[in-house]
């Protein structure tokens, strides 16, 4: 089975906010990524749990 990974990009049009706000989330580490290439990745499941820790709050 293959993983679905997402961009910081992508991740902030999901969420609907900016790139610079997705960026802070992955600095801080409240947001599970993987840096390829310079660029970072976040897997599918990380960004599900990541939704679901913030609506729990």
């Amino acid at each position: 089975m293959e993983e679905k990974f997402y961009t910081a990009k992508d991740v902030a049009q999901i969420l609907k906010v900016a790139y610079m706000t997705v960026y802070l989330w992955i600095r801080a580490g409240k947001l599970k990524a993987y840096l390829v290439q310079k660029q970072y990745r976040i897997k599918n499941i990380d960004l599900q749990s990541f939704i679901e820790a913030g609506s729990s709050k």
